[in-house]
């Protein structure tokens, strides 16, 4: 039964309560990362009415082919042998005129699931419709992961297929692929087409050979090298990655170390810095084992260093997109850059 719920809601909990069959009148998933929206509303789809009752009861509609009368009209419908309707509106960042839901929105149907998907971020100019939807139903702000989340994503999803995956092969996901989630649930699909039965477990080895990403030279292991100021490894890395460019280059790596850096400047304000539990809780890290690296950095690195290679790091960003650069080589740019991190 469609029921009114309350916002401030994660990802999490709408699937909990869908999946005990609790529904909102409305749904407004708003955000730059697609993968949580469609999964939400995929699910709605798929599951809020029966198979058999989705024919005249379910509709999708598109922003950029409708209008908020034709969204409103249908709303109001009554659904025919069922106890509600669901309607989707995909893409609606293209709806014209978006903001005349609000008189829908501030007393929705109960016998209609309206799912409203916005893949942009909100905007600031028309609080009025999704504050309605807010009050009223489920409000979901899907924000694009930050890098030192996309471990705890790429480990919890493994878990639900019923596997697990080792650290190292997890960063080695997370550093290759980013923040694209889409991809990072496709490439993980493919691992698990190929692990064989009884050994549900991704290790680096799996991930080389079925994602092409090498377990030796790879964002990971040039980081683990910086850490553990190891120029010989650093260096091989880095002549590795000018040899097979797919595999590491600047616009890339520049990113990774920057966060690494910029989150181990705020580990030296940390008040008890060397407990891994505290440190990780002062950094947003999803546990003690994620802080294992910040705290032996510190050992080799102090802050006024950091600071001068964030700065560096910022250099080299520009230089690389061709600011102040008239003919250092990206290789070039990337042993500047190794050496006066690890010097």
């Amino acid at each position: 039964m469609a029921e009114k719920r309350s916002s401030g809601v994660t990802f999490e909990s709408i699937m909990k309560d869908m999946k005990a069959g609790k529904f909102s009148p409305v749904y407004l998933l708003m955000g730059d990362e697609p993968y949580f929206i469609d999964k939400i509303s995929d699910y709605i789809s798929d599951n809020a009415i029966k198979p058999e009752e989705r024919d005249f009861n379910q509709i999708t509609l598109y922003g950029l082919d409708t209008s908020p009368s034709q969204i409103m009209d249908a709303a109001h419908a009554a659904p025919m042998m069922s106890e509600y309707q669901v309607i989707i509106v995909r893409e609606a960042q293209l709806l014209k005129g978006i903001e005349q839901l609000e008189k829908y929105l501030k007393s929705p149907i109960v016998s209609t699931i309206l799912v409203i998907c916005y893949k942009k971020e909100a905007p600031k100019s028309q609080k009025g419709w999704i504050g309605e939807a807010e009050r009223n139903g489920v409000f979901f702000e899907s924000k694009k992961l930050r890098d030192y989340q996309l471990p705890g994503f790429i480990s919890g999803y493994v878990k639900t297929k019923g596997a697990d995956i080792e650290e190292k092969a997890c960063m080695m996901i997370a550093d290759h692929i980013g923040a694209d989630l889409n991809r990072v649930v496709s490439e993980l699909d493919k691992i698990f087409l190929t692990l064989p039965k009884g050994r549900q477990r991704i290790t680096p080895q799996v991930v080389e050979e079925q994602i092409g990403i090498s377990k030796d030279f790879n964002v990971f292991e040039l980081r683990d090298a910086i850490v553990k100021k190891d120029v010989v490894k650093a260096n091989r890395i880095a002549k590795y990655f000018d040899n097979n460019p797919k595999a590491g280059n600047l616009h890339s790596i520049v990113p990774q170390l920057f966060g690494f850096f910029q989150n181990l400047m705020l580990a030296f304000y940390c008040p008890n810095r060397q407990n891994q539990d505290e440190l990780a809780a002062w950094l947003g890290l999803r546990g003690g084992w994620a802080a294992r690296d910040y705290i032996a950095a510190m050992k080799g690195y102090n802050a006024m260093k950091t600071m001068q290679i964030i700065q560096k790091l910022r250099t080299i960003a520009a230089k690389s997109n061709g600011l102040d650069n008239r003919s250092a080589s990206e290789h070039e740019l990337m042993q500047e850059m190794i050496y006066f991190i690890l010097h």
